[in-house]
């Protein structure tokens, strides 16, 4: 059990057989009355964004999430498969549970799993990941007077703003945490 004193963001808790990741949480002090904390909680089944207020000192259940590192292998229509880099076992998971994760995908990503109580519950992507540009328009010399930017389509189907120098077949590291484009790999 944790209190409101140790949380903190990425943290896991269950709450009404729910399991939530703690996206943010403030602590506000009224001028009577005691201290309450507001949540912002994702739910991790559903992915749904719910705020919850409860009182300074209440009490939750943390989750233990098992984490897997894995190596992505393919897909096959809705079901993308991962094998366990330490059991050599492979294991499926949904094109819904895996959301935005998809995009960027690619063979023999490395990657984590994390599960609770044997269910996959999402996945943890590393922080960059370095994808190859499939369709860009061509970007001209004096274009802008400033670093211009223009659309373009990666190998997973991925489209990000990149630079007016990269052309088709350029590879580009893209920062997984927000869909951007950090430098040519």
């Amino acid at each position: 059990m944790i209190t409101t004193g140790d949380l903190k963001k990425g943290l896991t808790i269950e709450m009404d057989g729910e399991l939530y990741r703690i996206l943010d949480w403030q602590h506000i002090k009224l001028a009577r009355g005691s201290a309450q904390v507001r949540l912002k909680l994702r739910n991790l089944r559903s992915g749904a964004t719910i705020t919850h207020t409860c009182q300074a000192g209440s009490r939750f259940a943390r989750a233990r999430l098992d984490r897997a590192h894995v190596q992505y292998l393919y897909h096959d229509g809705d079901l993308y498969y991962f094998m366990d880099t330490d059991t050599f076992e492979q294991r499926a998971m949904n094109k819904e549970d895996l959301a935005e994760a998809i995009d960027y995908l690619k063979d023999n990503l490395e990657l984590d799993i994390l599960s609770y109580e044997g269910e996959p519950i999402e996945v943890e992507l590393p922080i960059t990941v370095d994808l190859e540009v499939t369709a860009t328009e061509p970007g001209f010399k004096g274009d802008t007077a400033t670093g211009g930017t223009k659309p373009a389509t990666l190998e997973t189907g991925l489209t990000i703003q990149v630079p007016l120098f990269i052309e088709i077949g350029d590879v580009v590291r893209v920062d997984t945490r927000y869909g951007t484009y950090i430098e040519r790999a």
